[in-house]
């Protein structure tokens, strides 16, 4: 308990030291660069604008940053390591510092914030915290000055002018308050002749068959149940402005220590749960995750998501959020916490719910050492897509799945195409979800420059990373937050080139920032790291009889060995630019019936040291298919003479080889 109560403290102090959550008034007027959204993306934008020289104003209307990676979304939605650099990258390397590992992609919510806090301390950003838009001024196609009020209407507004501006935000409204060209909700199929966007009617996270939908089961005349929208399935690809469902994810504890019990929440309404009674008796549970996604986070917390027909998802209920002012975006919001917290006490204690489930759920609360500012509760609603801007290019499924390729990319991205239900209507009688689409199979895509800016005859000083340019699917494989810390990093640094050469952000000379991505990924001059995928033919040499596999690796694809044996080998030859002292890692995405280890041998240009990677050791956390694996730490000399080699030696069984990844230790 002593130990608890001295970790609440310090994270207190860390708290009040890092985030002045008065401030609402800007020191100065005029900033080189604007970023409006205090999220992932825009924390890691003023980052990297304020590391490259520039006068920075981070703004976020609440008094958090990080967004949803702060706010419960604990279980990062990866899609593939691979698209993840930079200080993204960085970020979830942090994350794994804290928490003793080499990189880590779970995490409790105040370490990730108290991370986002020591970015904006270290690189001295200043932040106006409680300060929302509320105009902006145009000339021509500049972005003048923008004009801020209270959150809560209170204090005087304030005039913030910038020579670049940069949305940050999940809703788009600067993009949009600046009369750049968006859309709400989802294309037909037909407009870029895509099969997944529009109306679609799939069996992910659905009813089963013959849930009734009346009050009075059979009885059409007693109306609706809640949750339930009145209206027809339109044809399948039909567009529309519906939007995929928002929730929040959940964070709870079963630590006594740390726990606040889950209490009846005011506006508390059984009734809107009668759907999820009527789920359990089609399908009853057997444990909670029958209706959550209950993934374990370190130090016995949760990140909780939606699952099946009936849960944390209020579908139908968020279509006029992307547009809203806001006022109504505040009664749509507190109705998504009313309703979760509803959901939880529902679960916990109505009789009608199996007492087992009831057991379970009543061995979790709120924790006491989460959103100590904000009662325990998230301050961020998963806003999973509001606006989405109609740019220089859209980003399309055919860029996802890899028909159309573009040359200007500054991100990458390559998670499933992915909608949450956008509706529940009556369907041949019955209750049904629509909406919900997971598609993958494709391997990393790059992002077009172009899908971040907006048109050249509309603005020339905005970029919008966030709220990007690409289809409603499309965007469902984009919109993960490591890849908009990503663009973060990315619209800062063209943003600083426009500056420097006085280009508007169209004009700005892509490979200029492709480049200084790539050499400086964490704006600070270090030496960067050293990857050599298996499909780098230069580098890499492959003996014995080996197979490309094109899922579940790091990139896009991977070697795989049937049989294993000292005869099946692949060196990896890389180029050491700066002589220094290295830690060695190769990835090892983990398979079914694989060998029992993996020979490696590191020859550092004077001695050979050889490892065995043992299959049942190798623990994969979070959404991922492997882990990257230590080969100990070596010197290197400048040049082509050192090699890593993998194999499965005298042992049988499948042997994986995919990338090797050197990290300089002596970062300058």
């Amino acid at each position: 308990m002593k130990r608890f109560l001295l970790n609440t403290l310090l994270l207190l102090i860390a708290l009040l030291w890092f985030k002045p959550l008065n401030a609402r008034q800007p020191q100065r007027q005029h900033y080189d660069i604007c970023i409006y959204g205090g999220t992932s993306s825009g924390v890691i934008a003023a980052y990297t604008a304020a590391r490259m020289g520039k006068s920075v104003l981070l703004i976020e209307p609440g008094k958090n940053l990080g967004g949803m990676s702060s706010g419960g979304l604990g279980l990062t939605d990866i899609g593939n390591k691979y698209a993840i650099s930079g200080l993204a990258l960085d970020f979830y390397r942090r994350i794994g510092l804290h928490y003793g590992k080499f990189e880590q992609w779970i995490f409790e919510p105040h370490v990730a914030e108290n991370l986002f806090l020591d970015y904006i301390k270290r690189a001295k950003v200043e932040v106006l915290y409680e300060s929302r838009l509320a105009a902006v001024s145009r000339e021509g196609k500049l972005i003048t000055g923008i004009t801020l009020e209270g959150s809560n209407k209170t204090g005087p507004g304030n005039l913030v002018k910038a020579k670049m501006f940069i949305d940050c935000s999940y809703e788009g409204d600067l993009m949009a308050k600046a009369g750049v060209s968006y859309t709400v909700g989802r294309e037909a199929n037909d407009l870029y002749q895509e099969m997944f966007n529009g109306v679609q009617l799939m069996n992910g996270h659905q009813f089963p068959d013959g849930i009734d939908p009346y009050k009075t089961p059979g009885d059409p005349s007693s109306g609706l149940l809640w949750g339930i929208q009145p209206g027809v399935l339109e044809k399948e690809g039909t567009g529309d402005k519906k939007v995929q469902a928002y929730n929040f994810r959940i964070c709870l504890t079963n630590n006594k220590q740390n726990l606040i019990p889950i209490t009846k929440p005011e506006n508390y309404q059984p009734e809107k749960y009668e759907l999820l009674l009527r789920q359990m008796e089609k399908r009853p549970w057997k444990s909670l995750q029958d209706g959550f996604i209950w993934s374990a986070m370190p130090n016995g917390k949760t990140d909780i998501n939606n699952r099946n027909g009936f849960s944390t998802d209020m579908i139908g209920m968020n279509w006029a959020y992307p547009d809203a002012d806001y006022h109504k975006r505040a009664e749509i919001w507190k109705a998504h916490v009313d309703y979760t917290k509803g959901l939880l006490y529902f679960v916990g204690n109505d009789p009608r719910v199996a007492e087992h489930i009831r057991l379970e759920i009543g061995q979790w609360g709120y924790p006491k050492d989460e959103y100590t500012d904000n009662g325990n509760w998230s301050h961020q609603l998963y806003i999973r897509e509001a606006r989405r801007m109609v740019g220089s290019l859209v980003m399309t499924q055919d860029h996802c799945q890899g028909r159309a390729r573009v040359t200007d990319g500054v991100g990458m991205a390559a998670y499933t195409m992915d909608s949450h239900n956008c509706n529940r209507l009556v369907i041949n009688g019955m209750v049904k979800n629509e909406g919900n689409v997971e598609e993958g199979g494709f391997g990393p895509y790059p992002i077009s420059y172009r899908a971040i800016v907006p048109k050249a005859n509309e603005l020339s000083n905005l970029l919008v990373p966030v709220c990007l340019s690409a289809s409603h699917i499309a965007y469902g494989s984009i919109r993960m937050e490591p890849v908009f810390m990503v663009l973060g990093q990315a619209a800062a640094v063209a943003a600083v080139q426009a500056i420097d050469h006085k280009k508007t952000v169209q004009e700005v000379d892509v490979a200029a920032v492709q480049t200084l991505l790539k050499n400086d990924p964490l704006v600070d001059g270090s030496t960067p790291e050293i990857l050599v995928d298996n499909n780098d033919t230069l580098k890499v040499k492959k003996k014995g009889d080996w197979t490309l596999q094109r899922q579940g690796g790091y990139g896009p694809d991977y070697f795989l060995s049937e049989t294993g044996g000292p005869e099946n080998s692949i060196r990896y030859l890389p180029e050491i630019i700066k002589e220094g002292k290295y830690e060695i890692y190769t990835y090892y995405p983990k398979q079914k019936n694989a060998g029992a280890s993996t020979s490696a041998a590191v020859y550092d240009g004077k001695r050979t040291k050889e490892i065995l990677i043992a299959d049942e050791e190798v623990k994969v956390l979070g959404q991922t298919s492997g882990e990257w694996i230590s080969l100990g730490q070596y010197t290197l000399a400048a040049g082509k003479g050192a090699y890593v080699q993998l194999s499965g030696k005298g042992r049988t069984g499948r042997v994986v080889a995919d990338a090797v990844l050197l990290v300089p230790l002596d970062k300058r």
